[in-house]
């Protein structure tokens, strides 16, 4: 009996942390946007770089296609100063992909989720954005949302993970892996509503 409720209890919390850490707004809305309230378009989908980037590519990518903004935003730094920033090979990708290469705008100097919420501010700023498309990984989402969230005030934010990536699947607690990165997620969530996120 003890066994049961520990299998039960487990499997509980790793429900509930799949479902914290990776909000899903357009989970309950078609493939292409509707007239449904929380299911219409937006101004600019953004998808952030890190972890699995060729699928938040793809799932960002896939979006457009779909209607759900007529603009994308990639935000991310080189990870080595001689190569081509992260935002940069996520154009390639899109534009590879079909997208006009006048629909895709990039930061190239985001980091970290901070600075990509900081970067991706700045660039929108001036375009008066009153919603968006927020795509990152399942495990990242969270942390991505409350980054955004702090910068753009007055905008929509529409989360829409990545279902499944090289990093993370709904089997995430069956590997050493997965539960670094649950664990490491729910620690920079606590830092951030500390006040001290990197």
């Amino acid at each position: 009996m003890r066994i049961l409720f520990l299998l039960f209890f487990f499997a509980v919390v790793t429900a509930l942390i799949s479902r914290y850490l990776g909000p899903d707004d357009l989970s309950k809305c078609a493939d292409s946007p509707s007239a449904e309230v929380k299911c219409q378009a937006a101004d600019v989908i953004v998808a952030v770089s890190g972890g699995d980037t060729a699928a938040r590519t793809v799932e960002a990518v896939k979006l457009y296609k779909n209607g759900w903004a007529p603009r994308l935003l990639f935000s991310g730094a080189a990870e080595d100063e001689d190569s081509p920033s992260n935002a940069a090979v996520m154009r390639s990708i899109a534009v590879a992909s079909g997208v006009a290469e006048n629909a895709v705008s990039i930061d190239e100097f985001g980091r970290t989720t901070k600075q990509n919420a900081e970067e991706t501010a700045d660039l929108l700023r001036k375009d008066n954005i009153k919603s968006m498309v927020l795509v990152t990984s399942s495990y990242h989402q969270r942390r991505t949302n409350l980054e955004f969230q702090q910068r753009f005030e007055n905008v929509e934010i529409k989360n829409h993970p990545v279902g499944q990536d090289g990093q993370w699947s709904r089997w995430w607690w069956m590997t050493p892996m997965g539960w670094y990165l649950a664990l490491g997620e729910l620690f920079r969530i606590v830092l951030f509503y500390l006040g001290v996120t990197r």
